[in-house]
């Protein structure tokens, strides 16, 4: 389990009053704040609720501690689905974030690679991230994105390429209303591609919001599971076989995202999930997930896909199926269907193969894998042990304490290649 990162953690990118002021903050004195509120942005689209610190804690350390992971090569590819939250700024939260742990991730990872990549294909554009790397060339961020008619957060225009040291590594890829599958994954291949090949990036971070699925609630995109970017973008990613960071994101229509995300775990495990209609026999077999309260989401079918573009009839017998289940589910698929009967793909492949040339002609500006000078690695953050002697036998001991108060097989070996696998055989 992943540690909670603590405050000094946070402030490596966020001003320490802004952490303090989430770390003091609860639902029951916020007439007490009225001026931090509005400084810090925290209101409307970003609610402050019940134990919000901790939450930031524990997405932002999952992060933090995959990219640790990925430094010291104990796994190829590393995965937080609860992180991927890339509106923060330094000073504020943004859009339903408060504490970015993309930028924290991708400090940590600097302190061991030259270059790092990171790609974003949530529908909106991942502005905090880029803002925190825009005069530097040691990050290239690329965002694929919904762009114009004032669609949240207004920036990620084409034009927007960087400044200073980091002029031409900010790469933004405005697109419109109905991409669909085929465009989209055309067009992320082509330019994923190239810049792979230009900048030789030592590592890549994804991000990979499921807001852009057709019949999103938030999202404009017409895009499926296994027809486009969630399965077939991520699988292109990892196939560069290079250290990879995996991140969650922006998703609105909780069945669907978590279709995606099972979906891309099996891409990232080279685990192939069956995306039909569950047979009978596996609903009744050993392998069948137990009954609980999120089973209605997907029934009957129990079906990882997610269609696009039109209604076929798993979609027609699961708005059926709700109408006997939950009024509000059922008037869910009714928006959802009418979304999908109404989706027009915006992007004409003039306008596609425009952005194409483009973010071709300004790679072209840019050195070559850019080197840093050799220094000394700055050592991960001392994370201090619990002290079992002192503890309060009144008091419930925190979960991710408890976890750390248990060694594990592997504490004291990285690898399978470690001696101390063998010693006892000796």
């Amino acid at each position: 389990r992943p540690h909670k990162a603590y405050p000094v953690e946070l402030a490596q990118f966020h001003s320490a009053d802004y952490v303090d002021f989430l770390h003091r903050i609860n639902p029951e004195e916020l007439h007490l704040y009225s001026n931090e509120l509005k400084k810090y942005n925290l209101g409307e689209d970003c609610p402050v609720f019940e134990n919000l610190f901790e939450f930031c804690q524990i997405y932002a350390g999952g992060t933090i501690d995959a990219a640790r992971r990925l430094n010291n090569q104990l796994c190829d590819v590393a995965i937080n689905w609860a992180g991927g939250l890339h509106h923060a700024k330094k000073c504020e939260a943004s859009g339903f974030c408060y504490i970015n742990d993309l930028v924290l991730g991708i400090l940590e990872l600097l302190k061991y690679h030259a270059r790092v990549l990171y790609i974003d294909i949530d529908v909106h554009h991942g502005d905090g991230v880029e803002e925190a790397f825009y005069f530097t060339d040691r990050v290239m961020t690329v965002s694929f994105h919904k762009y114009g008619d004032l669609f949240f957060p207004g920036t990620g225009d084409m034009k927007e390429i960087g400044e200073r040291e980091g002029k031409f590594y900010a790469i933004n890829v405005p697109l419109k209303d109905g991409i669909d599958d085929s465009s989209f994954t055309r067009l992320f291949k082509a330019i994923i591609a190239k810049v792979v090949e230009t900048y030789r990036p030592g590592v890549i971070v994804l991000q990979c919001g499921a807001d852009s699925l057709a019949g999103d609630r938030l999202g404009c995109f017409n895009l499926s599971i296994d027809g486009a970017r969630h399965a077939e973008c991520v699988r292109f990613v990892k196939n560069f076989n290079l250290p990879l960071l995996v991140t969650g994101g922006g998703g609105y229509t909780k069945e669907n995202v978590a279709r995606c995300w099972t979906v891309e775990t099996g891409v990232l495990l080279d685990t192939e999930l069956p995306n039909e209609k569950m047979t009978e026999e596996i609903l009744k077999g050993a392998d069948d997930i137990p009954e609980n309260e999120y089973s209605r989401y997907f029934a009957p079918d129990y079906s990882l896909r997610i269609p696009n573009g039109h209604i076929d009839q798993v979609t027609r017998r699961t708005i059926g199926h709700a109408r006997f289940l939950d009024l509000d589910l059922f008037c869910l698929y009714i928006r959802v269907f009418i979304l999908l009967i109404e989706q027009e793909n915006l992007n004409s492949k003039s306008y596609l193969g425009m952005i194409k040339m483009q973010v071709l002609e300004n790679l072209r500006c840019i050195q070559h894998a850019p080197s840093v000078q050799m220094h000394e690695v700055p050592p991960d953050f001392y994370i201090p042990d619990y002290d079992e002697d002192e503890q309060n036998p009144d008091e419930r001991i925190d979960q991710h304490i408890q976890d750390k108060q248990i060694q594990r097989d592997d504490e004291y070996f990285e690898g399978d290649n470690d001696h101390d696998h063998n010693m006892d055989d000796a």
